[in-house]
């Protein structure tokens, strides 16, 4: 038995109290679906600005109105304090998925993006310590490694932001182990590194590039690849994010709190190589894609050129163990993909990929 299904076991035989906040978003509903199944009680909180109504309604069809009745949401903004300060009370674990994310998003508009990423995550971070919750977890990134060009990333080494995003989500490590000296918090950051999976919103011009290529695919419409399709990245399926989530709010080493973590599944793949993988698995299914071929366009202002996450530490402290690498990942949600994305209204002007 590995060390999650340990966690598992215990989660499912002991009831505590989680607080969501981005819970109707792609990460968020994902959790929630995790946790509702192991028989805990959650508390989700979103304002909708980039989650969805229908993502919570999939989790409620999944798990059943019997075992929906463990959660309450709660609509509200993180940059309100008073709604922070709400939601954390007789909580016993945060995990904070609320942001606003997308690199060219925070270049467009830095003020919105550090308002909902800075100002937000204080709020929620002095709401959890007032509350004296056991656990804050909260989903870092790995755009905080910058421009440094090492390879693979370690925790230990960044380089300098690309990025008002970047910025906003290196604050939010320099908050959390700030409140861990002055306050004696409890956190754990987690640097996610392209996450990818079901309930991941393919609309809109941030859409992230395996929905949106999937849209793309199988509405025979054109796919633009950013550079030359050599940029690569760590693809991490989301059933690997939900398990270091997990792992994170229960993890009983001491040398384990207070730190940051990459998850992903150390794995480099480039954009020709993603864009291989899914028309394989899609071309039995959709005759047009015999023929179909992408597009390719100018480089990304701020994006880095390769990234591949060293996930040691998160194994060795945390007892992480990804279940799925990339081509696992992608066949695990391409019916879901096709299913729910064959559905959704065409928007032709989101084909360039977000990575």
């Amino acid at each position: 038995m590995t060390h999650y299904q340990d966690i598992q076991q215990h989660l499912s035989e002991n009831r505590y109290c989680w607080l969501i906040t981005g819970v109707a978003g792609f990460i968020g509903s994902n959790l929630l679906e995790a946790l509702l199944k192991l028989n805990q009680e959650v508390i989700g909180l979103d304002n909708f600005s980039t989650g969805y109504q229908h993502n919570l309604d999939q989790v409620e069809a999944i798990v059943g109105k019997d075992v929906w009745r463990n959660f309450r949401f709660m609509q509200g903004d993180i940059r309100n304090f008073e709604t922070c300060k709400a939601a954390c009370e007789n909580v016993d674990f945060v995990l904070h998925q609320a942001a606003l994310g997308s690199v060219p998003r925070s270049i467009n508009d830095p003020i919105l993006t550090n308002d909902n990423n800075v100002s937000g995550f204080l709020n929620v971070l002095v709401a959890a310590r007032d509350a004296k919750v056991k656990r804050f977890v909260y989903a870092a990134s790995s755009s905080t490694y910058g421009d440094h060009p090492g390879l693979p990333k370690v925790e230990s080494v960044i380089g300098q932001p690309l990025s008002p995003y970047a910025v906003t989500k290196y604050v939010n490590e320099l908050y959390a182990d700030v409140f861990a000296r002055c306050y004696n918090t409890a956190s754990i950051g987690l640097r996610y590194f392209n996450v990818f999976g079901p309930r991941q919103d393919p609309n809109g011009a941030y859409a992230a590039v395996i929905p949106l290529w999937v849209s793309a695919l199988i509405k025979n419409k054109p796919l633009f690849i950013n550079g030359d399709g050599e940029t690569s990245r760590d693809f991490c399926y989301i059933d690997n994010v939900v398990q270091v989530n997990i792992l994170s709010a229960l993890a009983s080493n001491e040398e384990a709190i207070n730190q940051v973590y990459n998850v992903a599944v150390s794995e480099r793949t480039s954009l020709n190589q993603l864009f291989a993988m899914m028309h394989a698995l899609l071309v039995d299914k959709f005759p047009h894609l015999k023929t179909f071929r992408p597009d390719y366009a100018d480089f990304r202002a701020g994006d880095v050129r390769h990234s591949l996450a060293d996930i040691t530490k998160a194994r060795n402290l945390l007892g992480y163990e990804p279940t799925h690498v990339i081509q696992q990942g992608l066949q695990s949600a391409m019916d879901w993909y096709v299913t729910d994305l064959a559905e959704r209204s065409d928007d032709d002007s989101c084909n360039r990929q977000a990575v």
